[in-house]
């Protein structure tokens, strides 16, 4: 039978998992000692436990650790090693916070971080405790910390509602969620309250006013509650985990995504915490999408900028982020939630002061979600504790002159439609009454086209006012004659009432596209530009100018050199190089707008390309009031996102055009180099080669010459020697280089190689004492003896060459692993300090200037030789006077066992017959 296809492990997911077990393994764990308040011990049980493990041996370093005048803390403290804290100057006053850059420069093994929502004073690199955390666990150095409920974002309006206090300092469940161990510490109410009067929580005067308002019995037992559920969240996650790490009992379901619909009423945020704890305990993702109609598009600055806050509140919860235009709210969502495959949708509750008018003109936007799509689970959230009410924004006040600016738009409607009045009045003669209406119905749509949708139902309004008033008898009045022309005014005010809709949204839709099609444009228009660039100052120039057009603010490009250390152009005082290095460093946004540094007025995007990161993109926004908000849009941060890919595929591009390029050149340079010395060395052997035979016939014939003869006979006869073996040098190296060098390899001992070696280099040798230091075991090594003689003599010819006459050359040889290692070293003044690399490349001699013979081939050919051999080869460090060595080794293989002997042969042999 075949197995059932639903029982295999799908092969994507098993790679997502071995991806991710591979980057955790890389990053440092996190345990968090977990508890409903302070005073429940999570400082004392992390003191306790990085105690324990100094004790086993385990390399520690507290980091920070809140004691609060606790002894019994403070005594567990005694005997851990602490890094020092760092002073920063702030308003006057020296303050004291963790010091980041030492504890990444030490790198314990494991550092504790008590406190892990605690807020930096600013001036620190992070805003908050947990981002000074995920960079040391991102260096690889796990971390001890604490977190009371309280400062979970998610649980910080439920604790708020509880007991009255909201907590400033908060930490994203997210960070939680990752941590890879939560330790619950955990007492009953009763204990902590006697724990409190006994002044193991706070001194006595903070303990007197604790008690009076935090901590009441009541709301430490209600705390305790969600501290327990928060931890079984987690374990229950935990158990999840594991059973699909260890394929145990899959389950066949699918996790029901969430969508919180965000709007511009106060009470978003409580939507938002609302969904992130819905999320959290159905272990499933969500959504938070806001739908911006054209009349919401007109909302003042104030509440536009808190619909962006509560979309980065849902970002920084875990939640993907979307703004829609759209003029149906109800229409978009269900579209939304279609494409995304969302099958709840979380939604707040109306407010009593909803709009009347609005309720009469369509059903409320839940109504209509539940009539579009009756598949979709609605979830309606009730409206946050009277504490957090929604009030009207200061920022909202602060309006007041912008709207009452916009009050022309109104009057000159008005004014739109009196002046039709009067202009027809002339012609009433001449024109019935329906056309006069038609008429009035025109300069409606022509107000909703130019002034959008309420100055075009006021236009209606006053239109219909005066066509009653100047054109239907009794005119001038505002009675009617005939009933019919009640229905005639009806006809016209619904008739503009709708037109003005329509065409107003229909001019927002209108404008919506113009937008994306300025974006697309922008973007095609910028990729085309980048597509034909050659050079670095071609895309910092294209980038520059396309950004700036497309968000309104100053950029430049900032590119790291060969050492990866960014460089600031030419005007670019305004910078901080520390910010945006960081930002190349960690591939990370920082900046305005980040969580990184976000006092500094610039935003520093890093340019990452598919290979590595190839700069920083800085960005200073120049919107006035409103400046950097669109960084918290998402649709426009991934615009920008989209233009720095871009961006940065062309960086990276034109990078390896500049190497291809290089590549390209350097082998033709070694092409024609080679073919230039084959060429030479085939020309000159020749002639070379008569000249050695004649220069030797001369030096033989002594009774024809005289002793100066015979001296000059001699010194011709060494130089064209020495010219003989520069020749066969060149020639070997064009061989080698053109691939055209066969080696004939064979098993034979290294003793017979080392031999031949030292009489061919015998007349180099003679002034020098040469020591031969071979192990009596050497075995049978597989290689081509004449390739290997020429190493050794060219190793024992440069030894003799950079030495002083009467100076040692030792030859020694041994096994070393899976290697058969020969070293050639001498103990005259030894190789120049930092050179040992560079002398084995073509063309380089040990000594820059000299006056001794070659031109620096020898041990080039020793090392491509070697190489060839599959060895190595190189010239260990030595202090200077102290000699040089050249080692080069040789694969050991498994030598053949030898022929057996046939039975005959055997006899043959011991009774000494011939065979």
């Amino acid at each position: 039978m075949l197995p059932n296809d639903s029982q295999r492990p799908d092969p994507d997911a098993l790679l997502a998992q071995v991806q991710a077990q591979e980057k955790k393994a890389a990053r440092g764990r996190l345990r968090i000692y977990f508890g409903a308040s302070a005073g429940v011990g999570k400082t004392y049980a992390m003191l306790a436990a990085a105690r324990k493990l100094l004790a086993d041996g385990q390399d520690l370093l507290v980091g920070v650790v809140e004691t609060h005048g606790r002894q019994d803390t403070a005594a567990q403290l005694d005997g851990l090693p602490v890094l020092p804290l760092k002073a920063i100057e702030y308003r006057g006053k020296t303050l004291y916070e963790f010091d980041l850059d030492e504890a990444l420069r030490r790198a314990p093994p494991l550092i504790l971080m008590d406190e892990l929502a605690h807020s930096n004073v600013a001036g620190s690199r992070h805003p908050k405790r947990w981002q000074d955390v995920e960079e040391l666990l991102a260096a690889g150095i796990d971390v001890l910390s604490t977190v009371n409920v309280q400062h979970l974002e998610s649980l910080n309006d439920v604790v708020g509602g509880i007991t009255g206090v909201r907590v400033a300092e908060t930490l994203p469940d997210t960070v939680f969620d990752r941590a890879d161990e939560v330790v619950l510490v955990d007492i009953p109410a009763d204990e902590l309250l006697r724990r409190l009067k006994q002044g193991k929580v706070y001194q006595p005067q903070q303990a007197e006013r604790a008690s009076q308002h935090f901590f009441r019995k009541g709301n430490l037992i209600a705390l305790r509650e969600l501290a327990l559920r928060r931890t079984a969240d987690r374990v229950q996650d935990d158990v999840q985990a594991y059973r699909v790490e260890k394929s145990i009992n899959p389950v066949w379901k699918t996790g029901a995504a969430l969508l919180a619909c965000v709007g511009p009423h106060a009470g978003g945020e409580h939507v938002i915490r609302s969904t992130a704890r819905l999320a959290s305990q159905l272990n499933a993702e969500w959504h938070a999408l806001y739908v911006e109609t054209p009349r919401l598009q007109r909302l003042p600055a104030g509440q536009r900028e808190r619909i962006l806050k509560t979309l980065k509140l849902a970002q920084d919860l875990g939640a993907r982020t979307a703004i829609v235009p759209s003029a149906d709210i109800a229409g978009a969502v269900v579209d939304y939630a279609r494409n995304a495959n969302i099958s709840k949708v979380i939604v707040g509750r109306g407010h009593a002061n909803f709009n009347v008018l609005a309720r009469l003109w369509q059903a409320p936007p839940a109504a209509r979600m539940a009539s579009l799509a009756p598949d979709i689970d609605l979830i309606e959230v009730g409206l946050p504790p009277a504490d957090a009410a929604p009030r009207r924004a200061a920022g909202e006040d602060a309006e007041a002159p912008r709207r009452s600016s916009r009050h022309w738009r109104y009057i000159l409607a008005a004014g739109a439609s009196l002046a039709t009045a009067l202009a027809l009045l002339p012609l009433q003669p001449y024109l019935d009454l329906a056309n006069i209406a038609m008429l009035s119905l025109l300069t409606v749509v022509l107000v909703a086209v130019r002034l959008g949708r309420g100055p075009a139902a006021l236009a209606s309004l006053v239109g219909v006012a005066c066509f009653d008033f100047v054109f239907v008898p009794p005119r001038f009045s505002f009675a009617v004659g005939d009933f019919q022309y009640v229905i005639t005014f009806g006809v016209m005010l619904a008739v503009g009432l709708i037109t003005g809709h329509l065409t107003a949204g229909l001019r927002f839709q209108a404008r919506v596209a113009s937008h994306r099609e300025a974006r697309a444009r922008a973007l095609y228009e910028f990729s085309r530009e980048l597509s034909g660039v050659l050079q670095t100052e071609q895309i910092f120039d294209i980038t520059k100018s396309a950004i700036e057009r497309a968000f309104r603010a100053r950029a430049t490009l900032l590119l790291p050199d060969d050492e990866g250390s960014l460089q600031a152009p030419n005007g670019g005082e305004a910078l901080d190089i520390g910010i945006a290095q960081w930002a190349f460093d960690h591939a990370q946004a920082a900046g305005t707008g980040t969580d990184t540094l976000p006092a500094s007025p610039i935003f520093y995007l890093p340019l990452i390309a598919p290979m590595r990161t190839r700069g920083v993109l800085a960005l200073l926004p120049l919107e006035g009031a409103q400046r950097g908000r669109w960084l918290l849009v998402p649709e426009q941060r991934q615009h920008l996102d989209t233009f720095a890919a871009l961006a940065a595929i062309a960086l990276e591009r034109v990078h390896y055009i500049d190497v291809a390029q290089g590549a390209l050149l350097q082998m033709e340079s070694e092409r024609l180099r080679n073919s230039l010395l084959a060429a030479l060395s085939h020309d000159l052997r020749t002639p070379l080669t008569s000249l050695v035979g004649l220069a030797e016939s001369l030096a033989l014939s002594r009774p024809a010459l005289s002793p100066a003869q015979l001296d000059m006979a001699r010194s011709l006869q060494s130089e064209t020697v020495r010219m003989s073996a520069l020749v066969a040098n060149l020639l070997d190296m064009a061989r080698i280089e053109s691939g055209q060098v066969r080696l004939n390899l064979q098993w034979q001992a290294l003793e017979e190689v080392v031999g031949s070696a030292l009489r061919a280099s015998g007349p180099q040798l003679q002034q020098h004492a040469v020591l031969t230091q071979l192990a009596p075991d050497l075995p049978l090594v597989r290689y081509d003896a004449v390739l290997v003689e020429r190493v050794l003599c060219n190793l024992l010819e440069n030894a003799a060459k950079y030495t002083p006459p009467g100076s040692t050359i030792t030859v020694a040889a041994g096994v070393h692993g899976q290697f058969l290692q020969v070293t050639v070293s001498d103990n005259g003044p030894g190789l120049p300090p930092g050179r040992e690399e560079a002398i084995f490349e073509k063309f380089t001699r040990g000594e820059r200037e000299s006056n001794k013979p070659g031109v620096g081939l020898g041990l080039a050919i020793c090392r491509a030789i070697v190489e060839a051999h599959g060895g190595t080869i190189h010239a260990p460090p030595h202090a200077p006077g102290q000699g040089a060595a050249i080692v080069f080794s040789l694969p050991l293989g498994t030598p053949p066992a030898p022929p057996e002997l046939e039975p005959d042969d055997a006899n043959d042999h011991e009774t000494g017959k011939p065979t």
